[in-house]
């Protein structure tokens, strides 16, 4: 049986990947200075979590009546989020296909980046089928289906080249800071950020790591946390595919009946 996005997105450990695609998300000047002028990171740090995490566990899962109320909500919030471009920084538009794919090319990358790690590598038709779901991520909110890469090897290509273009600059720093090291948030979730930084740091490409630096992971990385990060992977793809679904997909069932 081919795997589908409906059986790759409900598993939990999926969120493992949320930090890294932020990350990558505001590096490109055109999201990270779009969400320095509109983020409230420091205020309401879990909301763009919440609102990521439901807006795929919708797409994905969720009744027909869910999506397109998550869509719509989305659509809403997107549409006063416009910035004039700066002598160091583009302008900026919520709605722009260009931003929307890189969004979307994130999620798909920081996804297949831990699920590989945890279940082990996807077989060509498998990855394949992954590869075009994902494009709905985008398409759902105007993205044109041909802006998405037609093929893996084309978007190892895009990839590549916007990679290439990612800047940290010191106002995104401190964004990444604020969400990397957040303050108004639960004593749960403050417990478990020194894990979320490990992850986090480990996934992400090395000069993309060095440029955000050690005020957003608490430290330099270096032999000891990737040390850290390599024995947490690993202890995860032991331990949870033996978990039973219904544990592994209760973030899932938990967003989606917030919906309801």
């Amino acid at each position: 049986m081919t795997l589908t996005l409906k059986d790759m997105a409900p598993e939990g450990i999926m969120i493992a990947g949320g930090g890294r695609a932020v990350l990558l998300q505001i590096a490109h000047p055109g999201v990270g200075y779009g969400v320095v002028q509109h983020s409230n990171f420091a205020t309401e740090p879990l909301k763009r979590l919440h609102g990521t995490l439901t807006y795929i566990y919708a797409l994905t899962n969720g009744t027909p009546r869910q999506a397109a109320k998550v869509v719509e909500g989305v659509s809403k919030a997107h549409q006063p989020v416009r910035s004039a471009g700066g002598a160091d920084h583009p302008a900026y538009d919520a709605r722009d296909p260009e931003l929307q794919l890189w969004v979307a090319a994130t999620l798909y990358d920081s996804a297949i980046l831990v699920y590989e790690n945890i279940f082990g590598p996807l077989n060509r038709a498998d990855a394949e089928n992954i590869y075009r779901e994902y494009a709905l991520l985008g398409t759902a909110l105007g993205m044109p289906e041909e802006r998405w890469p037609g093929s893996r090897a084309e978007f190892r290509d895009y990839w590549y080249d916007a990679a290439a273009r990612l800047r940290v600059d010191p106002p995104v720093r401190e964004v990444a800071a604020q969400l990397m090291r957040p303050r108004n948030v639960p004593l749960y979730l403050k417990t478990a950020m020194p894990i979320a930084r490990t992850l986090t740091a480990g996934m992400l490409p090395a000069k993309l790591r060095e440029a955000y630096g050690p005020e957003v992971f608490g430290g330099a990385y270096g032999t000891r946390q990737d040390l850290e990060y390599r024995a947490l992977m690993a202890s995860c793809g032991v331990v949870l595919p033996k978990i039973p679904l219904a544990v592994r997909h209760a973030p899932m069932r938990y967003y989606l009946s917030r919906l309801r």
